[in-house]
């Protein structure tokens, strides 16, 4: 990737853990300021990165789908089920690329999306699945690689793989 694709990147990683109650208005700003910083540029951005700390949480509303609109990035409205997906998704790419294990994985999507969410489903389930070792008999590893399955089968859902986690996953 190159620092523009990756500005972008956290950009849209920060608006979606914002939009989850995930991460604070403070993090888009300061991701909107790094974007800037890596080349991305334009009105909106700009009155982002702008927006003040004692302001943000207020401002945020207002600016975000139009800076993300601008660099042809996603806005999910503020606890939507867009964003519960989008949450998925992006837990999946962090467990696929290494920052999560796949329990934590499992675990995380249960404990935040539960089965209300249809895409989270599978992987909550998965979740109860290392709770019943002892009584199914299976192995942490086979739970591990039905995860890792699910976590794939997340990121092709409706034949849409994101861009980000493209390279990680073949």
């Amino acid at each position: 990737m190159t620092s523009r694709e990756e500005g972008a990147a956290r950009l849209q990683e920060q608006a979606e853990r914002w939009s989850l109650s995930t991460g604070s208005a403070n993090e888009v700003v300061l991701a909107a300021c790094e974007a800037l910083a890596t080349g991305l540029d334009g009105p909106a951005l700009r009155a982002l990165a702008a927006c003040e700390k004692a302001e943000a949480d207020r401002e945020l509303p207002n600016l975000l789908p139009a800076a993300l609109e601008e660099q042809g990035l996603t806005y999910y409205t503020f606890g939507s089920d867009e964003a519960s997906e989008a949450g998925v998704r992006l837990l999946a790419s962090r467990m696929l690329d290494g920052r999560l294990t796949p329990r934590e994985l499992a675990a995380q999507v249960q404990r935040r999306f539960g089965y209300d969410l249809e895409l989270a489903v599978g992987l909550s389930s998965l979740d109860d699945e290392y709770d019943l070792l002892r009584v199914t008999g299976r192995t942490v590893d086979e739970i591990d690689a039905e995860v890792i399955a699910e976590a794939r089968r997340v990121l092709w859902v409706e034949g849409n793989l994101d861009d980000r986690v493209r390279e990680r996953i073949s």
